[in-house]
């Protein structure tokens, strides 16, 4: 992935809705707590963490696979937050569950062992945010057979 200064403006819409403006001709999104505090109008937080390491996590296969000139279309990918209290009582994101699904059977993709051996040490956003809490990550094949 390049390297830049990436940059978004958040400007408050209403009580906890944010517009998340990426800049650009990228479109605008808006952010918002879930009830009781905002309206649930927009991801929060937590999804948009999630969000953005299950898509990292999926490029970085994508790209791994694609380097060996392998077709996986379509990948899917579910992330599941742990959301708690830590020691302070405080709620945190306490880990992340990635599980990663490929559009064809394993068989079809020729070195897959190097790839699934490691596409996650190229995750920007994965390894940055494994620094500060556990982040699991499945990957699966179109059959469902467990990979990795």
């Amino acid at each position: 992935m390049s390297e830049s200064t990436p940059t978004v403006h958040l400007t408050q819409v209403q009580d906890y809705q944010f517009d998340l403006d990426f800049g650009g001709a990228t479109p605008h999104l808006l952010a918002d707590e879930p009830p009781p505090l905002g309206t649930g109008l927009g991801p929060s937080p937590v999804q948009l963490l999630a969000s953005a390491v299950g898509n990292c996590l999926s490029a970085s296969l994508l790209f791994a696979l694609r380097k060996f000139k392998q077709q996986p279309e379509p990948i899917a990918c579910k992330v599941t937050a742990d959301v708690g209290r830590n020691a302070e009582g405080r709620v945190r994101v306490l880990a992340l569950h990635a599980r990663l699904t490929l559009g064809v059977p394993a068989a079809r993709l020729e070195h897959l062992d190097r790839v699934l051996g490691g596409f996650e040490a190229y995750c920007t956003v994965t390894q940055s945010v494994r620094a500060a809490l556990p982040v699991d990550i499945e990957v699966f094949d179109a059959l469902g057979a467990r990979l990795a």
